[in-house]
């Protein structure tokens, strides 16, 4: 953020507040799950299950009794060692015919394969032990790139459950390498799907609406199942928009427009954008910079020229930082920005790292950032 070149952010922290906050609470792993949800004011502790039963509320699959959900990616693994966690970022089309496969080959009555987004797909397994898959020791793939994967398998104490696992994630290999948009994948010489890898799994949990806890109307725009699925189980209108993508070329500009529509007939929208993400995830700096940018220039720069019109509250804040030289997320406390209604101006010269580091402001979580935001707290 020091290098990338965003005025209209560096403004809003000059006039506005700037500070840290903690976004993942301690014993917490940090991921987009828990961070998210932190921000949008609801305590991990009390409402977390995992990552998957949220995308799946957004996949409209229903997690039934006995059953538990599993984010399903599409990898590519070479020589036994995690070479890409999105399968070369497989476009949703390629990924539906996948799911379509393993679900001829793999598939069952108590294990049922989803499509999603690109490479995030998602697979609901049923078993009279369920909770105990609650228990399975799992890792993302974008934290092991470039590692073996042996040691990252799924494990627990119940030998039957992770046998179970491992079998199924060794047993699309077979299937995935039959398939033809694999094949093609190879002649253009881009990463194939050569294994699904299982993780952050959970069970269904309810979670108060977002009316019912803050007293407003709210709507969500992201091109990303997880977030779509956590706004839709606390009752926020999601709106698609055309193009965006949750990649480099997202759609920013009809993100921003979208979120001015819905301003006029909401009280609070949530704009979120995937690509400062993924770039930390494929070590990409250059395109982690320009997306900091474009989100600057385009979306924060409109809906703050928008607000300044009729009144009203920004916040801006990372949910959790992708450090480019790690490839994976960390706890660390992320810079925040907090303008407008009455939040004194800071004077920060502008919205960096540094700048946020030494404002002295560090709120202890992201569901106290939200009510000071939403309650119009200062």
């Amino acid at each position: 953020m020091q290098v990338a070149n965003t005025p209209n952010m560096d403004r809003l922290a000059k006039e506005g507040m700037i500070g840290l906050v903690h976004t993942v609470p301690e014993g917490f792993h940090p991921g987009s799950d828990v961070a998210n949800m932190s921000l949008l004011g609801y305590n991990p502790s009390s409402y977390y299950s995992g990552r998957a039963p949220l995308e799946a509320a957004n996949l409209g699959v229903d997690i039934g009794e006995q059953e538990v959900a599993f984010r399903c990616n599409f990898v590519t693994v070479s020589s036994g060692k995690m070479v890409d966690y999105s399968a070369g970022h497989i476009s949703t089309s390629e990924a539906e015919y996948l799911i379509d496969d393993l679900n001829r080959a793999l598939g069952s009555d108590s294990i049922r394969f989803f499509s999603g987004t690109s490479y995030r797909n998602l697979l609901v397994m049923k078993d009279k032990d369920f909770r105990d898959f609650l228990k399975v020791k799992c890792t993302p793939p974008h934290d092991i790139i470039g590692k073996e994967i042996a040691p990252y398998l799924p494990s627990c104490d119940n030998k039957r459950i992770e046998k179970a696992l491992v079998d199924l994630i060794i047993a699309s290999q077979d299937v995935l390498a039959k398939a033809q948009v694999n094949k093609v994948r190879i002649d253009l010489k881009e990463n194939p799907a050569t294994m699904i890898w299982l993780w952050g799994q959970g069970i269904g949990v309810d979670m108060p609406a977002f009316k019912e806890k803050f007293g407003i109307e709210g709507a969500l725009i992201s091109a990303v199942d997880l977030l779509k699925g956590l706004g839709r189980k606390i009752g926020l209108d999601i709106i698609e928009v055309e193009g965006a993508t949750g990649y480099y070329d997202t759609n920013y500009r009809g993100k921003a427009q979208a979120g001015i529509d819905a301003l006029r007939d909401k009280d609070f929208v949530m704009i979120h954008v995937e690509a400062t993400d993924e770039a930390g995830h494929n070590g990409h700096i250059d395109e982690k910079i320009k997306a900091i940018e474009r989100f600057d220039q385009v979306i924060v720069k409109t809906v703050a020229e928008y607000m300044k019109e009729v009144g009203g509250r920004i916040l801006v804040a990372p949910d959790h930082p992708t450090p480019v030289a790690l490839r994976s997320h960390t706890s660390d406390p992320v810079g925040f920005v907090l303008w407008g209604g009455g939040v004194p101006a800071s004077g920060a010269v502008d919205f960096s790292e540094a700048s946020a580091s030494g404002a002295d402001v560090v709120v202890p979580s992201g569901e106290e950032l939200a009510r000071l935001f939403l309650k119009e707290g200062v």
